[in-house]
Order: C-alpha cells, then sequence, then structure tokens
C-alpha cells in the first residue's frame, strides 16, 4: 500500500474530511482533531497495513505509523486540503454546539498536557538536530583538549561550525515557544516570539537592579534576571498576551488596529510578564529543581537506584497516553540550570526495555513456530534500537500486556544505572541507541551501559514470565 492510499483510508476511517478539524504529526504519530468522535472507526483504524496504534482521547486521535511514515502520511492529508491549523467555527450553530460537547469531555489536565505537546511538536526535529550538533561540538572540545585532535585548521572549524548550529536553536529556544504558544492560543505569532525574545534581554538585569530585584552575589538566585522562568514563564506571558490581544482588537478601531493594538498589548504584556510572570514563574521553576535535585541528584546512592528504577519503570504508560511531551519543560528547565539534563537519559530506557522484552518474546515464538508474531517483532526492532518504541509497544507487548509489564520492570534497572553515574544530556529527542551522541561525552559509555542493562533487563524477566502459551494466544 502506498503512503498516499493509506493516507486516504485514514481519512476516510476518521470521518472523512468534513469531520476533520486538524492533523499534525510528531516522530512516530499522526494526530487527528475530529469534531465528532462517534465517526472515528477506531477497530477498523487499527487494522490497517501500516497502523501500529490508535490511541484517542476524546476527539483527539493519535494514529501511530513509526518514524517518517508518520511525516509521510501527514504530508499527503496536507495535499488533499487537510489544515493543520484548527479551523475557524462555522455558521451551523448546531455542529458547534455538538463540537463543544465533545471538547468538553476532556478535563484540565488533559488539555494542558495536549496544548503543551501541541506547542513542542513541532518543535522536536530542531531539538534533535541541535543536541546532536552540540553533542559533536563538545565531544571534539573534549578530544582537541586532551591532545587526540588538533585545536587549529578543519577540527577548530568543525568545532564552531557545529557549535554555531546547534545554538542556532538551543540559545533561542524561548523565541521559538514564544511563536508556538501563541499559534496554540490564537495571539499573533510574531509578538509571541517577542515575549520569549524579553524573557532574555539584557536589559531585564538593568531593570532588576533598578528594582533591588538582583542578586550581585550569586545572579542565578536573583528574584529577577535574564531567562528567569524560562519555558514555563514563557507560555504563562504568551497565553496572557493571547487574553490582552483578543481583548484590544475588539475595541480599537479598525482604522487603528494595525498600530495600536499590538502596540498597546506588547506594552501591558511586557510589563506584567517582566515584573510578575517571571519573577513568579522563576520560583516555580527553582522549586521543581530543587525537587528534582533532591530525587535525581541526590547524594544517597540509594536513593538514585531506587527513583532511576522507578521512573524507568513508569515512563511507558506516560507514553502509551501521549503524555510524555508535558515533560519537555522539565528537560528545559534542567537544561537551563544545569547545563544538561539528566531526566531525559533515566527515562530513555524505558525503550530499551522494550528491546529486552521483544527480544525474549521473539524466541519464544520462534520455538513455538510462531511466525506471524516472529515477523513483526523483527519489523519492528530496529525503530526499537534506534530509540523508537512505539511499533514495539502497539505491535507486541501491549497486545500481549504482560510483557509490557516485565519491560518497563526490566527497564528500571538501566534507569537505576543512568541515575547512580549522573548521566546527562546536551539535549533531548529519540532514545535508544541513537541518543548517545546527545550525551556528554564523560556520559555516552554509562549511557550505552545503561541501555545493555535494559535491554537484559527486559530480556531476563520477559523470559521468566512469559510461557509459550501467552505467545500462542495472540
Amino acid at each position: 500500500m502506498t503512503n498516499l492510499e493509506l493516507a486516504e483510508q485514514i481519512l476516510q476511517l476518521v470521518g472523512g474530511k468534513a469531520n476533520v478539524i486538524k492533523a499534525v504529526n510528531c516522530m512516530t504519530r499522526l494526530r487527528v482533531d475530529v469534531k465528532n468522535s462517534g465517526a472515528v472507526q477506531v477497530a477498523a483504524l487499527k487494522k490497517l497495513d501500516g497502523v501500529l496504534g490508535v490511541v484517542s482521547d476524546g476527539n483527539a486521535f493519535q494514529i501511530v505509523l513509526g518514524p517518517g511514515k508518520a511525516k509521510k502520511i501527514t504530508d499527503e492529508l496536507m495535499g488533499m486540503g487537510i489544515s493543520a491549523v484548527t479551523e475557524a467555527v462555522t455558521d451551523d450553530w448546531q455542529k458547534n454546539k455538538a463540537a463543544v460537547k465533545q471538547g468538553q469531555k476532556d478535563n484540565a489536565f488533559k488539555k494542558a498536557m495536549r496544548t503543551i505537546a501541541e506547542i513542542f511538536i513541532p518543535l522536536i526535529p530542531a531539538i534533535i538536530a541541535a543536541g546532536l550538533f552540540n553533542g559533536f561540538a563538545s565531544l571534539i572540545s573534549t578530544m582537541q583538549g586532551q591532545g587526540a585532535l588538533s585545536a587549529e585548521g578543519f577540527w577548530q572549524a568543525a568545532q564552531l561550525i557545529f557549535s554555531l548550529i546547534g545554538s542556532a536553536f538551543l540559545g533561542y529556544f524561548v523565541i521559538y515557544t514564544g511563536i508556538n504558544a501563541a499559534k496554540q492560543f490564537g495571539a499573533t505569532e510574531a509578538l509571541g516570539g517577542m515575549v520569549g525574545a524579553m524573557s532574555i534581554g539584557a536589559n531585564v538585569v538593568a531593570l532588576s537592579k533598578m528594582m533591588h530585584l538582583y542578586n550581585e552575589a550569586v545572579p542565578l538566585e536573583s528574584i529577577l534576571t535574564t531567562g528567569k522562568g524560562g519555558l514555563i514563564g514563557v507560555i504563562v506571558g504568551v497565553w496572557l498576551l493571547a487574553k490582552i490581544e483578543k481583548f484590544l482588537r475588539k475595541r480599537i478601531p479598525d482604522v487603528l488596529d494595525l498600530i495600536l493594538t499590538p502596540f498597546l498589548t506588547l506594552l501591558i504584556t511586557g510589563v506584567l510578564f517582566v515584573f510578575i510572570i517571571m519573577p513568579v514563574a522563576g520560583f516555580i521553576s527553582d522549586g521543581l529543581v530543587k525537587v528534582l535535585s533532591l530525587i535525581i541528584n541526590s547524594p544517597s546512592q540509594v536513593v538514585n537506584i531506587i527513583s532511576g528504577y522507578i521512573l524507568s519503570a513508569l515512563f511507558l504508560p506516560m507514553v502509551l497516553f501521549g503524555l510524555h511531551h508535558g515533560l519537555i519543560p522539565i528537560y528545559a528547565v534542567q537544561l537551563q540550570a544545569q547545563g544538561g539534563v539528566s531526566l531525559f537519559p533515566v527515562l530513555a530506557m524505558a525503550g530499551a526495555g522494550q528491546v529486552g522484552a521483544a527480544l525474549a518474546i521473539y524466541m519464544i515464538a520462534r520455538n513455538v513456530q510462531h511466525k506471524r508474531l516472529q515477523k513483526v517483532i523483527a519489523a519492528a526492532l530496529p525503530a526499537g534500537f534506534l530509540g523508537v518504541g512505539e511499533p514495539l509497544i502497539y505491535g507486541v507487548t501491549l497486545p500481549m500486556f504482560k510483557p509490557f509489564i516485565t519491560a518497563g520492570l526490566g527497564a528500571g534497572f538501566g534507569g537505576a544505572w543512568v541515575m547512580m553515574t549522573h548521566v546527562l544530556a546536551n539535549a533531548w529527542g529519540p532514545s535508544g541507541l541513537v541518543a548517545i551522541p546527545i550525551m556528554k561525552p564523560e556520559c555516552m559509555l554509562n549511557y550505552f551501559i545503561g541501555l545493555v542493562i535494559a535491554y537484559i533487563g527486559g530480556f531476563i524477566i520477559t523470559r521468566l514470565v512469559i510461557k509459550e502459551k501467552d505467545v500462542l494466544a495472540v
């Protein structure tokens, strides 16, 4: 089946073009928001050749297609006229009422998680690329310091270019976040980017000193300083920007709208953002870092081992429901405060546990001559080693259920090792083997060892628990 044919069948099974509000993709999933969830044929979607699984949450459906495939199918849908942006309200009040009622099934937590996901999902390719470039730049610098590479000529140019490209995104992450947040909240995107830029502007420090909010001895502990509040503050600031912009646009005459609305919106938002939102969000971010430090950077190895095990073992259910994107602000807070992300490498072990569990099931399937299951596992394993776990989750472990649990239990051992050895990453993205380059150079080996431990842990526990009858039942 071609990508176009698969896209056409998916469109038909989600209720047709008239039922789709928007469609976007993340690394492995096509995310579709619909007007009427009752028109979506979930069972038929799951049976489509090429669809690895379907996760539904109210009017939002996540169709798991695998890496690369998700983007191509989404592009095919765009070619059919499906919008990547929310459709405007129609004149048919009955349809609008039905859509509103459908949306009311979501609770506030689910809506918040979905909003966070939709802000950050479009940024994932840049996050991955920037992390890889910074990782290579850091590796070259380390090898230059050790005398393994020349500090001049080609390698120096390569280090500078890699660092330049990597910092082009991570150095201005808040601006990209502001633009995407504005898109989600219905504000002017460029104004959202300006809110993000304000948070890292040099004048913030000057204003902080004028208001006696700056700590000269320990700048990072200032009530107000550059970057205070991070992505959390920017998202809240852009949400406020959207409210103010919409309020003013309704009241300012059309002839003055183009001039006064953006000016007044930014003036009001800017003052509130710098003097209220940034300090409050900074207090929250600092508190979050302290809590994470107690769990993740504890001087007690016992605490490190237990927390690493639990975090890795429980991560897969979050992936199952697409809630893992809500962790991105936490990753960003860690990156800003510590210069590296320790939570991501720990959680990355969950996918390795899946690989180990799948290998154990493959051996059992081979023993009982279960050809179909062998074929499914063989096709999904390469993606699993490369850090994309959905094909294994939806094609193997979740349908059998018990391996879904044993995979997490095995992954916990890898997480314990990674936490115990204090592995740090330069960014975040796909896990598995492809994440090795985005680890700090001194952490790459321990991250790899963690993967191997998780592979072995998932394999052994699954091999002990899963019997031939469990494999024959699927």
